[in-house]
């Protein structure tokens, strides 16, 4: 369980301020409420998940997450969601049919 806005940050534990996250996320996110977009190089808020849709900012191809806007490539790059080791464990996990 991950505060979405840090506790640092004057996030609440609240059930709006929560959501789930391996511990590889979490680690990386850690107090970020932002990055720097990867294709832009602006400033941009992190993904949330109570707040935002999902399917408008990311798609799946294969085992690559792909990030549609700002945020959604922002979140990829700070969270490192694409690590090649990553990357790899789930293209393992897709063939097997567990993921």
């Amino acid at each position: 369980m991950d505060h979405i806005r840090a506790q640092k940050h004057h996030g609440p534990t609240t059930l709006d301020n929560l959501c789930w996250s391996c511990a590889q996320c979490n680690a990386a996110k850690g107090p970020n409420i932002a990055g720097y977009d990867p294709v832009g190089g602006k400033l941009s808020v992190l993904f949330n998940p109570r707040a935002q849709e999902w399917s408008e900012h990311f798609s799946w191809d294969e085992a690559l997450l792909i990030g549609h806007t700002p945020e959604g490539r922002t979140t990829i790059d700070v969270l490192n969601i694409n690590a090649r080791d990553r990357v790899e464990h789930r293209s393992l996990l897709l063939a097997s049919d567990s993921f």
